[in-house]
């Protein structure tokens, strides 16, 4: 049933009183540029930062300011020049940490102190600070496995900051997020207004730059009401480059405060104020007066009675907005129910598919004698079976092959082992002990010959008639001769030996190469 006309009035009046109450409790942002950083021509040609200084290992550029580079121990910090000049506050932090390693040291800070930091051992700041530090952890030194990790920090100056530990018995709060090698900048706003200090996160995961998540919210948190900004990053054993893309500051103050600013203006003002805004009413009416005479038709229909009934008002634009925004989300809700449709049916027709290649796979294999190949199914190819089965067969062969020589190896190996030890009870025989028998069988051989020259030579002298021997050549008697040839025949013999004995002793380091060689296959 349709509610009646005054009810509908009743309802947009109550959507537009939550509206205007909610908008009352928002702050009012204002964009300071004396304490913010952006892109591009972030540096001037000089290389310097308007409203901030910047020094150690940091670099800066039109796009961007390098903190650290990936460098073994840097440290870098950037810091406004001048101390705020208000109470509450909100920066968006834009940012990148990113490194070739799975693990990356040490981290990035961010800071606002009373007075501004100097290079030290706290993320590249000094310790014992009087204000807030946000740090982003790489490194794990208290091995938690529990890193990267996003911290706050408050210190009146009387702490320092417990390295080995991380800080964990330290921190106002902190969040489990992961920063480095981002596919998008990171993104952290950090917020202090009425002592509540909040920070969400956006973890870089997708360009859009609305997508933050809460990461912690502390009430109670009291920090100086003026100080400075700053961002400062170190390295240690591991590297990694801190790059800063933005630094967005804005100063928050309330609705009832705003009210009371404008309170405040001079009364000559306001009336110099009211005075223009009549002067402006009257030229408005007296165009509108001659539009009216131009266009005699349009006045007659009233159409120009409620000119601002043309314009739509804040509420109207924020309820605008909002029925936008239900729209877009019930689009994104229409897309990714198509999409789940999509994989469902994908997901139908793939398991259709493989039911139907499971059954023509069992009624291929039932078939006994069947002509043709079942339609459908990719199967190995023929070509593909035969080049396996040969690779196989080559495997098989050279085996066998290898199997074949050690085999022949054993069996030579046994045959010298046995001649080694013919003579059971007694000691070896040489390896040379053979050719040595050969050669004195050779040379008792040589030694008779020569015996039947002699005496053959000794009885043909004997039967020649006896002759002086000449005055003018010495004669060689038998004696002599034979003493000779015993000289000679030991000179052979011992020639032979060495010989032999040479040759055992090669034969002796090929034997222990060959054993060698069995021991290892």
């Amino acid at each position: 049933m349709a509610l009646p006309a005054r009810w509908k009035l009743l309802v947009g009046y109550a959507v537009i009183f939550l509206v205007n109450c909610i908008n009352a409790q928002n702050p009012f942002r204002s964009f300071q540029y004396k304490y913010s950083f952006k892109p591009p021509y972030l540096a001037q040609k000089d290389g310097s930062v308007p409203f901030w200084e910047y020094s150690g290992n940091a670099i800066a550029n039109e796009e961007m300011v390098r903190i650290t580079p990936s460098l073994r121990s840097q440290k870098g910090q950037i810091w406004t020049r001048t101390p705020t000049d208000f109470d509450w506050w909100e920066v968006e932090l834009v940012f990148r940490v990113t490194g070739r390693g799975r693990i990356g040291a040490d981290g990035l800070a961010l800071w606002y102190t009373e007075s501004k930091g100097v290079e030290g051992p706290v993320f590249g700041s000094n310790d014992n600070w009087k204000g807030l530090g946000l740090f982003f952890d790489s490194f794990d030194n208290d091995n938690k496995h529990n890193n990267p990790f996003i911290m706050a920090m408050t210190n009146d100056g009387s702490q320092s900051y417990a390295h080995q530990l991380d800080g964990s018995t330290q921190q106002l709060a902190g969040c489990l997020r992961d920063f480095r090698n981002k596919p998008f900048p990171v993104r952290a706003k950090i917020e202090y207004y009425q002592n509540t200090f909040s920070v969400m996160f956006h973890n870089g995961m997708s360009n859009n730059e609305q997508d933050y998540e809460m990461c912690f919210r502390v009430e109670n948190v009291v920090l100086p009401k003026h100080g400075y900004f700053g961002v400062t990053a170190a390295t240690g054993g591991l590297a990694d480059d801190h790059d800063a893309l933005k630094f967005l500051t804005y100063s928050l103050q309330s609705p009832d405060a705003s009210a009371t600013d404008e309170a405040l203006i001079a009364e000559d003002e306001r009336a110099k104020l009211s005075k223009e805004y009549q002067e402006y009413q009257d030229k408005l009416q007296k165009q509108k007066e001659e539009y009216r005479q131009a266009h005699p038709d349009e006045a007659d229909t009233g159409k120009m009675e409620n000119p601002e009934e043309w314009f739509e008002t804040d509420n109207q634009r924020e309820l605008g907005q909002i029925f936008a925004g239900q729209s877009k989300m019930f689009d994104a809700l229409r897309d990714i129910q198509r999409k789940m449709d999509d994989l469902v049916g994908r997901q139908e027709r793939t398991l259709s598919l493989m039911s139907a290649i499971q059954t023509n796979q069992v009624a291929g294999t039932v078939q006994t004698g069947g002509t043709g190949p079942i339609p459908g199914v990719d199967t190995i190819r023929r070509h593909e079976v035969e080049t396996a089965l040969a690779n196989q067969r080559e495997i098989v062969g050279a085996a066998r092959e290898i199997k074949a020589y050690v085999t022949e190896i054993h069996q030579r190996t046994a045959t010298i082992v046995q001649n080694q030890g013919k003579q059971v009870g007694g000691s070896a025989q040489p390896l040379g002990y053979d050719h040595v028998q050969n050669s004195l069988n050779e040379v008792k051989e040589g030694l008779n010959m020569i015996k039947r020259d002699i005496s053959v030579t000794a009885q043909r002298l004997a039967a020649q008639p006896v002759t002086s021997c000449p005055t003018n050549q010495p004669c060689v008697s038998t004696t002599i001769f034979a003493v000779f040839m015993v000289i000679q025949m030991v000179i052979m013999i011992g020639y032979f030996i060495y010989r032999d004995t040479k040759e055992a002793q090669a034969k002796k380091i090929l034997l222990g190469m060959k054993e060698n060689h069995i021991s290892n296959c």
